[in-house]
């Protein structure tokens, strides 16, 4: 027996194949969009999670503080590769950082020596330019002016112009003498007086190095 076709309530009468399809293909959008609803929250749901395990899971704390650096110890094994030379070692106080201790460059090859003033937003640098020329502290200094001379602890010491340190790489300040073969510069973005503190420590060894080298 032929099966009768079904009455829609809301029409009277049996669907036509068109309203059929209509309705089939309205039912089919409506799942499609409720799937994507939900592919939408379950993707933020696990977005979420991800982020939350990287705040609390990953391990947090301070980065592990740099050992300190020995410059005495640094020195001493730079002047066991020298001929004729002793790298100095600068005395500071115990609250001033060091950054840095080490040797660079072919010409002058140049012990260098970085330095934090305890409350200082600046620097100061001490580099000993080994068999260095007359004109290297004026090429470190960007071409900064000779200003006289100053004596400290008995070591004359000559002081440069530096109007602009800007131009000079931040250097406001900067100080030079010679130590037997090897040209010592004392300079940084820091005060004169601060200069003066390491000229002082360095006295022994540059009239030493002066008496050797005589």
């Amino acid at each position: 027996m032929a099966q009768r076709e079904r009455i829609v309530a809301e029409l009277g009468r049996p669907e036509t194949p068109e309203e059929t399809a209509a309705r089939k293909a309205e039912s089919s959008r409506i799942y499609r969009s409720s799937q994507t609803f939900r592919n939408l929250i379950a993707a933020l749901v696990i977005t979420l999670g991800i982020v939350a395990i990287v705040i609390f899971a990953v391990p947090r704390g301070e980065p592990a503080e740099r050992e300190p650096i020995d410059v005495a110890a640094v020195a001493e094994e730079v002047s066991l590769t020298l001929d004729g030379s002793t790298a100095i070692v600068p005395v500071v106080p115990d609250t001033w950082l060091v950054n840095a201790a080490t040797v660079a460059g072919d010409d002058p090859r140049t012990w260098t020596v970085l330095y934090v003033p305890e409350g200082d937003a600046g620097f100061v640098r001490v580099a000993q330019g080994f068999g260095a020329d007359p004109t290297w502290p004026t090429r470190e200094l960007s071409g900064a002016d000779t200003a006289g001379t100053t004596v400290i602890d008995g070591v004359e010491w000559t002081e440069y112009d530096i109007p602009d340190p800007a131009r000079a790489g931040n250097i406001s300040a900067a100080l030079s003498t010679t130590a037997g073969p090897d040209t010592i510069l004392v300079y940084g973005a820091t005060t004169p007086d601060a200069l003066r503190v390491i000229a002082a420590s360095l006295a022994d060894q540059i009239i030493a190095a002066d008496e050797e080298s005589s």
